[in-house]
């Protein structure tokens, strides 16, 4: 019980200094406290087996991605994919190698790829949820929304349409291939944005973003809250508006 007022109190002074409504600052706040507790184990001793990972980094991509639907968009689930990444002893590998591996082994799409190897990676201890094998974090998030590819690409693309959804923030656009992806510094740097686009059918599509060059668990657990909170603003915006231009 104590435990819950001491919480709710800290909510509740988040809420004073950021003007914040209590279910945003208790989201920011849990996400921050699985940000501090360690996912991944110290690495073992020189000659020793690695640690096994604890479940939360587990599961970590693998919550995040049904089976079913990765099933779906890949013709296997979760532990088909780390039954064939272990013998093919992808442990050893780079990322990039792993990456490459299921895209022209076994014909599975980039963005998807992607999402195979970063779960394998967490599963097998490889790097802790958030974090790249190299060091550093990214962090993000992915929608679906009720729009054609083009005009998803275009919310993100078109300066006008993207300060109705994502504003007061100073994006300097790197690259942009409609309607693929989008690059772009954020804020002026250093971290930056690389943005895939899927078509999902003719009238719905799906956009993944991923926030690079973070430096510490605690900002990539508030950009991935900043994120999930965005996208969900950007779905509104589109599917609300009819035709945004």
């Amino acid at each position: 019980m104590t435990s819950k007022k001491s919480f709710k109190a800290r909510v509740r002074s988040r809420m004073d200094k950021t003007g914040e409504a209590y279910t945003t600052a208790r989201r920011q706040l849990l996400a921050r406290s699985e940000a501090t507790t360690p996912d991944r184990p110290a690495d073992p001793p020189a000659g020793l087996p690695p640690a096994t990972p604890s479940p939360a980094a587990a599961a970590e991509q693998t919550e995040r991605i049904a089976d079913a639907l990765l099933r779906d968009r890949t013709g296997r689930g979760w532990d088909e994919w780390f039954g064939l990444l272990d013998d093919w002893q992808a442990t050893a590998r780079t990322h990039t190698e792993i990456a490459r591996w299921l895209v022209t082994v076994h014909e599975v799409p980039g963005w998807w790829a992607q999402t195979v190897t970063v779960g394998y990676e967490q599963a097998r201890g490889l790097r802790a949820p958030g974090q790249r094998r190299g060091g550093g974090y990214t962090a993000g998030g992915s929608r679906t929304v009720a729009v054609p590819v083009d005009r998803l690409f275009a919310a993100f693309a078109d300066d006008g349409l993207r300060t109705r959804w994502l504003p007061d923030v100073e994006v300097r656009v790197r690259t942009a291939t409609a309607p693929k992806s989008f690059r772009a510094d954020w804020a002026g740097g250093p971290t930056r944005i690389v943005v895939g686009f899927e078509p999902v059918g003719e009238t719905r599509s799906r956009v993944a973003v991923q926030h690079e060059k973070l430096t510490e668990a605690e900002q990539a657990a508030e950009l991935k809250a900043y994120w999930r909170e965005r996208l969900a603003a950007l779905k509104q915006f589109l599917e609300a508006d009819g035709d945004p231009r």
